[in-house]
């Protein structure tokens, strides 16, 4: 048991004296995450308003696709990105394999079909209501879904707030297209994987600390919002 100990010791010494490279694999963590749930919130929670409140032929298939795509598996996501801008992919031309920015659009990927079921959803259900309500005040349909946007502003943030929670502690997608280097595209979920393989545990459990931070934070935010004791 004294490795344990002493595992919690180091990591705590770890954060505590602001270790350069503990510090840089949670900023990039953080940058990723942020940046793909920025990118997907932007796009799809004003589309999956607008096709929650509309009705059009197969809408009833394509809920049960977009519900389906909400739970694909992380590494399906990084191994379809991966083939992509591989050398030999369709994009691999632009040399973003093993990039920042390979990382980014492969949890952008993943969060999307989330940001939008959960925004469709939320508005097939309760966006009715506020469309009819605009319409009786002669909105068109871009002024209904900025009224909607503002009418469930708090659901809508529990939702981006969800897909940042599922970004930030994947790995499966980032470990595929990121590679795991060192200083260059190493993030928080890789590193406490790499470091539970090799043995490392001060790292791990450094990195799995501030994870759990990061975990109460959002908890605490959606609670606060959604109005629970």
């Amino acid at each position: 048991m004294d490795y344990i100990h002493e595992g919690f010791k180091e990591a705590i010494r770890l954060l505590t004296s602001f270790d350069k490279e503990v510090y840089g694999i949670i900023s990039l963590s953080l940058f990723v995450s942020t940046m793909s749930t920025v990118i997907a919130s932007l796009i799809f929670i004003p589309l999956g308003i607008y096709l929650g409140i509309r009705d059009f032929k197969g809408k009833r298939l394509f809920s049960r696709l977009l519900y389906t795509f909400m739970s694909i598996p992380s590494v399906i996501v990084g191994l379809v990105v991966a083939i992509i801008l591989s050398r030999r992919g369709p994009l691999g031309h632009l040399d973003l394999l093993y990039t920042p920015k390979a990382m980014i659009i492969a949890q952008t990927l993943l969060v999307t079909p989330l940001i939008l079921g959960l925004t469709y959803s939320l508005s097939k259900n309760r966006g009715k209501v506020i469309e009819r309500i605009g319409k009786t005040l002669g909105a068109g349909m871009f002024d209904i879904i900025i009224l909607t946007m503002r009418e469930l502003r708090v659901d809508l943030l529990v939702n981006v707030v969800t897909a940042f929670s599922r970004a930030i502690s994947e790995v499966g997608a980032v470990m595929i297209v990121g590679g795991n280097i060192k200083g260059h595209t190493r993030v928080i979920t890789t590193t406490i994987s790499m470091m539970n393989s090799m043995g490392d545990y001060p790292m791990a459990i450094a990195l799995g600390i501030v994870l759990l931070i990061i975990s109460f934070v959002i908890n605490s935010i959606i609670y606060s919002y959604s109005g629970e004791d």
